[in-house]
């Protein structure tokens, strides 16, 4: 099996690459967001490689970050979702995004990609929740206590700001995510300076962008 490729872009064609590593050339598969992020023809490119095996063929996608590779193999464990359906996901959202619409239940931001209708995005957000948390830089939930099911509820203080947030125009994936980021340095803040708190997170994502 092949776990990594490092060589240099000897063309591109849709989503495939062909790697040139020592004057031999891989095809393959990536994501739009690694694609931008390796560079242009001829330029050297080192890629971590998820290979598959199948009867008629073997298949490589690659994939300039670690988390992105991880994402992959996550998504595809998933009832509906081939390597193409995965990539597309990709495609839409970075590693950090897709771990804060799942932990968020946002099924609709997951339709934006090609390939995911409502129902497959439920699927999504219902069996990735519960694998959210390995997949985060920082926690996505915020205080608050557990459920009969031992599943921790974020407090109702969190999901009124959360709905406010959505009520102001903001999607809910970044609602949460703003919540998120303001609520554990502020956990005992009223909901008015949770909001205001949010908001500022969310402003300074805009000023950074």
């Amino acid at each position: 099996m092949i776990g990594k490729l490092s060589g240099t872009i000897d063309s591109v064609s849709g989503s495939h690459i062909i790697l040139d590593v020592n004057g031999v050339g891989y095809v393959v598969t990536c994501s739009a967001r690694t694609l931008r992020q390796i560079g242009a023809v001829k330029s050297a490119a080192s890629l971590h490689i998820e290979t598959q095996v199948r009867e008629d063929a073997i298949n490589l996608y690659g994939f300039a970050e670690g988390e992105e590779q991880d994402w992959f193999k996550l998504l595809t464990t998933v009832q509906g979702v081939g390597a193409r359906v995965a990539l597309s996901i990709l495609s839409s959202l970075s590693p950090e995004q897709l771990a804060q619409v799942i932990a968020a239940q946002d099924k609709a931001a997951l339709t934006q990609a090609d390939g995911v209708g409502p129902k497959l995005g439920l699927r999504l957000v219902t069996e990735l929740k519960d694998k959210v948390p390995a997949f985060m830089a920082r926690p996505v939930l915020l205080h608050g206590a557990k459920d009969a099911g031992g599943v921790v509820v974020p407090n109702s203080i969190a999901s009124d700001a959360v709905s406010a947030l959505i009520n102001l125009g903001y999607r809910r994936a970044e609602a949460f995510a703003a919540v998120a980021s303001a609520g554990p340095k502020n956990h005992t803040a009223k909901l008015d300076d949770l909001i205001r708190l949010s908001l500022a997170e969310l402003s300074r994502k805009d000023s950074a962008a």
